[in-house]
C-alpha cells in the first residue's frame, strides 16, 4: 500500500477505529494508541485487499485483537466519558452524551456488537464474524443490549 492510499484509508477509517478501541478500552490515551497501532501494522502488512470492504473488515478486526490483547495488561485504567465526549466525534448534545454514556456501562458483550453495528455500519453477520461468534448470537446480543440500553438510559 503506498502513500496516498494509506492517507485515504487513514482518513476514511480512523473514526471506526478509535470509536471500536474506546468502545473496549474506555480511556481516550489507550484507544488512541490501539487506532496508530492498527494503522502501523496495515502499513506493514502485505495482504492483497480485495476491496473497500475487505479494508474495513480488517481494520475493525484487528482494533478487536489488540483491544483484547490490552486487556490482559494489569496497568490498565477506566475514565468517565464526559471527560472524553469531545474526543470521540460526537453531537454535543446531553442527550447524546447521556445514551453514550450508558451505551460505554453495558457489559462487554453486549456494548461491542452495538458499537460495531450502529456505529460501525456493519451487518449482524459481519458483527459475527469479527466477533467470532455465531450470526444468531451476535443478534440475540445486539437485541438483548438494546434492551438494556433502554431500560438503563430510561431509569435514570
Amino acid at each position: 500500500m503506498d502513500a496516498a492510499e494509506l492517507k485515504d484509508v487513514m482518513g476514511r477509517y480512523r473514526d471506526l477505529v478509535y470509536r471500536i478501541a474506546y468502545t473496549y478500552l474506555r480511556n481516550p490515551a489507550d484507544a488512541d494508541d490501539v487506532t496508530q497501532d492498527v494503522f502501523v501494522q496495515l502499513m506493514k502488512c502485505d495482504v492483497a485487499f480485495e476491496s473497500d470492504e475487505h479494508v474495513r473488515r480488517w481494520l475493525a478486526r484487528v482494533a478487536i485483537n489488540r483491544c483484547k490483547s490490552l486487556f490482559r495488561m494489569s496497568w490498565r485504567w477506566i475514565e468517565n466519558i464526559d471527560d472524553h465526549a469531545r474526543s470521540l466525534s460526537i453531537p454535543d448534545k446531553q442527550e447524546v452524551r447521556d445514551v453514550l454514556a450508558a451505551l460505554l456501562e453495558l457489559p462487554e458483550k453486549y456494548r461491542v456488537p452495538l458499537v460495531l453495528y450502529y456505529y460501525g455500519g456493519f451487518s449482524t453477520n459481519e458483527v459475527a464474524a469479527l466477533l467470532k461468534i455465531p450470526p444468531a448470537t451476535a443478534r440475540t446480543r445486539l437485541a438483548r443490549g438494546r434492551a438494556k440500553l433502554k431500560a438503563d438510559y430510561l431509569e435514570d
